[in-house]
């Protein structure tokens, strides 16, 4: 197993829960997610992007970094591109870091859609925020950690065929249509279990942090 962690632009709150998450791991930054190295104390062993979220305080103090640059004309975000590096040199497991959050909702929705085609695909991938955490489930049965009163959602970006154990309102082999709020502000009872009979779903769990 080869664990990736990639630094994108969304927002970053430290945590030791997310600081065991990518222990060990591989950093490769994409442009202003850099600026979330020295919060979790780890250095990227490449810098991708345009850098046109990078102000010029940042690109001197990430100076000694390596850079790939890329036009900012493209067809790909710089978040895609970290992704498409991270797998080309072997990754298995992605942790993306600054997945939500920041001034570009539409980033953080592609985060998601991506996080599921690469699951498919079968790269374990975890987002994360520090206060949030995303998991793309694929057909199967899924197990949680979370602690007990943890807020999740399962989000369908289809219609979905759910089953929920461990929660507050357990659901068995439940049709959720795209666009419901059925599956949404659930609460953990127990361990936690999801099983995903049909369709494409991401789990989102909001994460204490007082810790």
């Amino acid at each position: 197993m080869s664990l990736f962690t990639l630094l994108l632009g969304g927002d970053l709150q430290v945590t030791p829960r997310l600081a065991s998450q990518i222990v060990g791991s591989r950093v490769i930054a994409a442009d202003s997610g850099i600026r979330h190295a020295g919060a979790l104390d780890v250095e990227p062993e490449l810098w991708v992007g345009d850098f046109d979220s990078s102000d010029d305080r940042l690109q001197a103090l990430m100076a000694r970094v390596p850079r790939k640059p890329f036009p900012a004309e493209k067809d790909f975000t710089d978040g895609e591109l970290a992704v498409d590096l991270a797998l080309a040199n072997g990754a298995t497991e992605l942790v993306l870091v600054g997945a939500f959050g920041g001034p570009r909702p539409d980033h953080a929705f592609l985060h998601m859609t991506m996080a599921l085609r690469l699951a498919e695909a079968g790269t374990r991938v975890l987002l994360s925020s520090g206060h949030q955490e995303g998991v793309p489930l694929t057909a199967g049965l899924r197990g949680f950690d979370y602690p007990e009163n943890t807020l999740f959602s399962v989000l369908g970006f289809t219609d979905v065929v759910v089953s929920i154990k461990g929660a507050r309102w357990p659901l068995s082999k439940r049709p959720v249509p795209f666009g419901s709020s059925l599956t949404l502000s659930n609460f953990v009872s127990s361990s936690l279990s999801v099983e995903l009979h049909s369709g494409q779903a991401l789990l989102l769990a909001h994460i204490s942090t007082q810790d």
